[in-house]
């Protein structure tokens, strides 16, 4: 489970106070002073949030948001928060069109900075199953022979056994077998469940 809060801040201060706060109500945090440095420890362990202030000397928030976004090979980028003062809210919303998933403004509630994390890491392990659920049927898929692979598509255009058999030019007999070896591998108990597992 991925569930240390990340926090990027120039303010040592603000680091310190926020990741008390996180502690004390028993979640796990970091304090990073800079963006360079978290882009240079990237990708940073356990990372279930980060949050970034809009306004740093060097990266800004923003800045960080787009560099991690560039990154090649890039997993799933953990959900920011951005901490804004009152003149940065144009630049928060945007940052939001970016990717953002939300922003809080300073002077902020306690409560409310520790509930959005919260949501945020709970969607962002929602994505992290879902990717993780889509890798493991693209592996079994993978395990499919070239001939299995035909059937199966052609299963999922709802043709029969017969029906496949003529199309491919083999035997029914033939077809039960990929058929009944595309169910196995793909881990589904019936058509039904692998067209769920494929769309």
């Amino acid at each position: 489970m991925s569930d240390t809060v990340h926090i990027v801040d120039d303010e040592e201060g603000l680091r310190d106070s926020l990741s008390f706060l996180f502690a004390s109500r028993g979640i796990a945090a970091q304090g990073w002073p800079s963006g360079e440095a978290v882009l240079a420890a990237w990708p940073l362990p356990d990372c279930g949030c980060l949050i970034l202030d809009v306004r740093m000397e060097g990266i800004s928030g923003p800045q960080l948001l787009d560099a991690l976004q560039a990154l090649p090979g890039q997993p799933l980028i953990p959900p920011v928060i951005f901490l804004t003062g009152h003149a940065d809210v144009p630049l928060a919303v945007e940052a939001l069109k970016s990717g953002a998933f939300d922003f809080v403004e300073k002077p902020f509630n306690d409560n409310h900075i520790v509930d959005i994390a919260l949501s945020a890491m709970a969607a962002h392990a929602g994505r992290l199953a879902e990717a993780q659920a889509r890798e493991a049927v693209e592996a079994r898929r993978a395990s499919l022979s070239a001939r299995e692979a035909e059937v199966m598509e052609l299963m999922l255009e709802g043709l029969m056994n017969k029906q496949i058999a003529d199309s491919l030019g083999i035997a029914m007999r033939t077809v039960e077998v990929h058929r009944s070896r595309v169910l196995a591998k793909m881990g589904a108990r019936n058509i039904a469940d692998l067209a769920r597992m494929i769309s």
